[in-house]
């Protein structure tokens, strides 16, 4: 009769015990890393693109991540009311311009010219963004039909969604050698 001796069994089954909690764990760590890559890459394209700013909008990114049951939920958006024209355009001229829009969404654009008062914005729409400055009952306004769309969220998850898989794999996998070993 051979005897069998088995060394590091309760390691082992300890370690078992463990799996589901850190795998979770590093499935949520690489759900906020791939938020904050995405939010790096719109960051770099706000950047890129907007010459008169004070980074509102960058400053503006929100996010979540949560498990609930066996998945793991993230989400993300910019908080300032700004990033939704910003991202989509407004009035015809938003209509008109290109864009990517989600799935299953319609974005209804105003179809008549607006007014924006002249003293409650801090630069000169005219020199910028060419919009008549006229004068109505002694007070000064801009007119406009819209603005293009200029996406940067839309771009930033585009670039994420190729990425993605790689980066949470790499933080489940360092989760797994931090908190299991070799």
């Amino acid at each position: 009769m051979i005897d069998v001796e088995i060394h590091g069994l309760d390691e082992l089954e300890a370690k078992l015990n463990k799996l589901p909690s850190v795998l979770a764990e590093g499935a949520m760590n690489g759900q906020e890393d791939a938020i904050e890559q995405a939010e790096t890459y719109a960051v770099d394209e706000l950047q890129s693109s907007i010459k008169y700013s004070q980074g509102e909008l960058a400053r503006s990114f929100k996010h979540e991540v949560k498990q609930d049951g066996d998945e793991v939920i993230a989400r993300w958006w910019n908080s300032s009311m700004v990033a939704i024209f910003r991202e989509f355009g407004t009035g015809k001229v938003g209509e008109n311009s290109p864009k990517k829009l989600p799935p299953n969404i319609a974005i209804a654009y105003r179809q008549t010219p607006w007014y924006i008062p002249a003293e409650e914005v801090d630069i000169d729409l005219n020199k910028i963004y060419g919009m008549p400055k006229i004068k109505i009952k002694g007070k000064y306004f801009y007119r406009t039909t819209g603005q293009p769309a200029r996406q940067f969220m839309t771009p930033a998850m585009d670039k994420l969604a190729k990425e993605a898989p790689n980066i949470i794999k790499t933080r489940v996998e360092q989760e797994f050698r931090d908190k299991l070993g070799d």
